[in-house]
This record gives C-alpha cells, sequence and structure tokens, in this order.
C-alpha cells in the first residue's frame, strides 16, 4: 500500500508524572477529511508518526530471529514497509495507531507500541489491542510497560474507549508480564489464532483484557499536557 497525501500537524501530548491534569473524554463523529494525529512523549519515550527515518531500522529489527521469536515468519523488507504504510494511514484517518517509539534523550528508534484494531476476524472482534514490539536492545528496561500504560491512558482518557485487549502466543512469558504489569486480566479465553498454521506451537493464543472501570479503579495515571513545541 502507498500512503498518499499528507498528516496535519500532529496533536502533541507530553506525560509528566508531577501534575496531574484531568483530560476530558470526547466522544466525536469520527469525520471523512483528515483528522489530526497524536503524537506524545512519557518520561523516556517519544511516541511518533511514522517517517521515512523510522524504516531501516524497522526493517533490520523485523529480521532479527530474536526480536521475532515468538512470530511464525521473518518479515522481508517490503512486509515492513507495508505495514508502515497501513499504520500511517491509519494516523490519517483516525488519528492514532501503532505509534514509531524514539527514547526521548537520545532520539534513537527503538520499535513500537500503540493502539490498534486487528484486520484480522478473531473470536472476540471488534476489540482495540494494545501491542508492543521492540528492537533486542531495547528489552530489559520497561520500555515496553511504560509506553503500553502510557497507550491505556490515552485509549480510556483520551479516545473513550470502554475496553482494551492483548493477546500473544501462550509461550511468549515476557509479553505475558508486561500484560499483567499494567494491569491487564486474563480471559481464560485462549483461542487459536488463524494467522498462524495448524500445529504450529505458537498458534496457541491467550487473550488479556482490562475495562476503563477496573483501570480507573486500580490505576495510578500519568499526568496529561498539550506540547505546543512538537511539530510535523
Amino acid at each position: 500500500m502507498q500512503f498518499r497525501g499528507q498528516l496535519a500537524a500532529p496533536l502533541c501530548i507530553v506525560f509528566n508524572l508531577s501534575v496531574h491534569i484531568t483530560f476530558q473524554t470526547r466522544r466525536q463523529k469520527r469525520p471523512s477529511v483528515a483528522v489530526q494525529p497524536i503524537e506524545f512523549n512519557t518520561k523516556r519515550l517519544a511516541f511518533r508518526i511514522w517517517q521515512d527515518r523510522h524504516r531501516p531500522p524497522f526493517v533490520a529489527m523485523n529480521s532479527d530471529p530474536e526480536v521475532m521469536r515468538f512470530f511464525p515468519a521473518l518479515m522481508t523488507a517490503e512486509q515492513t514497509n507495508a505495514g508502515v504504510d497501513i499504520w500511517r494511514q491509519q494516523f490519517q484517518e483516525q488519528g492514532w495507531s501503532n505509534w514509531a517509539i524514539e527514547l526521548l534523550d537520545t532520539g534513537e528508534f527503538i520499535g513500537f507500541i500503540g493502539l490498534s484494531v486487528p484486520r484480522r476476524q478473531l473470536p472476540f472482534s471488534p476489540c482495540v489491542e494494545v501491542g508492543w514490539r521492540l528492537k533486542l536492545s531495547a528489552w530489559g528496561h520497561g520500555y515496553a510497560t511504560e509506553g503500553a500504560k502510557a497507550c491505556l491512558q490515552l485509549g480510556f482518557e483520551h479516545l473513550g474507549l470502554d475496553e482494551i485487549v492483548s493477546f500473544t502466543a501462550l509461550i511468549n512469558l515476557r509479553s505475558i508480564a508486561v500484560m499483567q504489569r499494567i494491569g491487564m486480566i486474563n480471559s481464560l479465553s485462549d483461542f487459536e489464532h488463524p494467522a498462524v498454521p495448524q500445529g504450529h506451537i505458537l498458534r496457541p493464543h491467550c487473550l488479556y483484557k482490562i475495562a476503563r472501570t477496573d483501570w480507573q479503579r486500580n490505576s495510578v495515571p500519568l499526568s496529561i499536557t498539550i506540547d505546543d513545541r512538537c511539530r510535523w
């Protein structure tokens, strides 16, 4: 898929732990024209709209066997770039998707974290998923947990979602641990992922969920402020 047209200037948000500012949920009818994409920062991470500079390191990351251990196959450059094009289109249409993640202090690209609607029909569709994939050198620093928590808050407080899910292969214990750390609960609704071949060890998946009411009751929210310094 080729991306056509320009994105509107992004809405830039900074997550700041020092001051809490209530962010009112806005439920609006989706416009038929391009909407304002969202960019934001957490304490250590910058959530950015995908740019051409992100493509080469993302291609390299998706060809790393360790990073892709819990996927049926490595991804080619063509497959990776097609995925980026789809995400850019989603930013143009709805303002959010899977963000390109950079370290805030250095600008280094480390992978993606974000919210998405799975394109494949799943037993629990329709749904919004929080997901992540980081390069190997970014593992073990808490980046996935930090970024996923921010996405939950964005989804519940800003996008007005009622529930967010996450799923992975039953043997992917690292990702399951992230789901648990961000407050998600095992739904005990394991399923066979239709994109994975029958009999493959990665086909059995678990499903974790969190409702907005549970998130509001149990989570300590980050603070959100609009940052006019960010520019497209």
